[in-house]
């Protein structure tokens, strides 16, 4: 039996959000998320795994429709469709990186919504036979991972955070989503007390990565500091370019701790 396809919308207009809906159930597909906003859209894509994605263009959030795609797709491989009810050049320059299977013109019908979604999955069917690797790992180990890991865009601020880090954050997601890396918790040298300096900064301009491994502690702004090894790298799309910034922080077991207190 052939798997019903699973569609996530993400749409700042509840009428629209509820209108596709009705649309695609009432022709057998299942609607397995909604959100309004493109920061919390990079959460659910990768918790909800669907088929494809539904994404207008223009939302109310801090991150657009473009920039939430863009990160989706390259990230996770989710295809993408466009809703939209314009669509100049610099639009479509910006919406190149999320390479949209599809853009629905508001006011849009029945057909036109049903004949774009199934196009989309076909061609997409066809597409991730051609893919790259994830460039982080696939989603469901991310999302499952015991590991802190967080991606930030290239000026630091955080794009996605996966369940275990927001539990060490001690942080809702709105506290954590496109604010600084910084503002949420910090990396500290044990031996000094000190912050180290802002990797950020180094991965972008230089493309290294930096590593953390002794003597280094992580303290969420809500909490008490852990030890920890910090290893933060740049993530680059498919064309090479660097697209934001990948912190895999692993909390340190006592009996590591103890090993490094012998060395």
């Amino acid at each position: 039996m052939t798997p019903i396809p699973r569609i996530l919308i993400v749409e700042d207009d509840e009428i629209i959000a509820n209108l596709i809906s009705v649309m695609l159930e009432r022709r057998g597909y299942n609607i397995v998320g909604k959100t309004t906003t493109g920061e919390e859209s990079v959460i659910l894509a990768a918790e909800l795994e669907p088929d494809l994605i539904l994404m207008d263009i223009n939302l109310a959030g801090v991150m657009d429709g473009v920039t939430a795609a863009c990160y989706i797709f390259q990230l996770f491989q989710f295809p993408i469709v466009f809703l939209t009810a314009h669509c100049d050049d610099t639009l479509l320059a910006r919406a190149k990186n999320a390479q949209p299977l599809g853009y629905i013109i508001k006011p849009f019908t029945d057909r036109d919504l049903a004949s774009n979604v199934e196009l989309a999955l076909y061609n997409h069917s066809m597409r991730k036979k051609h893919l790259e690797m994830y460039p982080v790992g696939e989603p469901k180990k991310i999302m499952a991972a015991l590991d802190i890991l967080v991606i930030t865009d290239t000026k630091g601020k955080i794009i996605f955070c996966n369940p275990y880090g927001f539990r060490f954050l001690g942080l809702q997601k709105e506290e954590v989503l496109m604010h600084y890396w910084r503002e949420v918790m910090m990396i500290i040298n044990e031996q000094t007390n000190e912050e180290v300096p802002d990797p950020v900064k180094e991965v972008v301009t230089q493309m290294l990565v930096v590593t953390h491994e002794f003597n280094t502690a992580v303290v969420p702004r809500s909490g008490h500091g852990r030890k920890a090894s910090v290893i933060i790298r740049p993530v680059k799309d498919d064309n090479h370019d660097l697209l934001g910034v990948f912190f895999h922080i692993r909390e340190k077991t006592l009996d590591q701790i103890k090993m490094a207190k012998k060395s």
